[in-house]
């Protein structure tokens, strides 16, 4: 490799204009080559194998879905249920697992959201939650959910019809997946 030299050298200093002068930085012309590393370790497959990632059963449609009872309401078969519960001045809608955590929340007292909207309760809020309730849950990585009322007959309001279109434009799928049983 060559290395430039700012200075001339005092045996180059009979050249009357200061020229760019070079040395030898390296005298071997010889580059080290690496051994080769053994790959025949890699073809050998482990006996045992630790599942690190929870989540992968659950999307492969694998996982246990506890069943519980025939006689608890509401059932507490799945993995994901997204719901939704209007009070007097707000609508929340959360995602929870089955066994009672909230994974994902959304709400119209959350300033972010509030702001936006005319009034915390109603049609448009339930749509716009509904938006805002898909986005979290596809950053989080939650595909399919759980949809189902508490009391049924609350499914024909024409706010928790919005905010189920809202999802399923989202591009949040409202059924999970069959299990399947191997």
């Amino acid at each position: 490799t060559l290395v430039k030299n700012a200075t001339p050298t005092k045996e180059k200093s009979h050249i009357s204009q200061p020229s760019k002068c070079f040395r030898f930085a390296s005298t071997t012309a010889s580059l080290k080559t690496e051994t080769e590393v053994d790959t025949r370790e890699n073809d050998v497959v482990a006996s045992d194998f630790t599942n690190r990632n929870p989540r992968n059963l659950e999307q492969l449609a694998l996982a246990r879905k506890e069943r519980g009872w025939k006689t608890t309401w509401p059932k507490r078969e799945f993995w994901h249920r997204l719901r939704l519960e209007r009070t007097q001045h707000y609508v929340e809608a959360f995602v929870e697992r089955c066994n009672g955590d909230v994974v994902v929340s959304a709400s119209t007292r959350e300033w972010a959201i509030k702001r936006h909207l005319y009034s915390p309760k109603g049609v448009t809020a339930c749509k716009n939650l509904g938006r805002v309730m898909a986005q979290r849950c596809l950053e989080a990585g939650i595909n399919f959910v759980n949809f189902k009322a508490v009391i049924p007959w609350e499914r024909r309001c024409d706010s928790i019809q919005e905010f189920e279109k809202a999802m399923k434009e989202g591009g949040v799928v409202l059924q999970e997946p069959r299990r399947i049983y191997l």
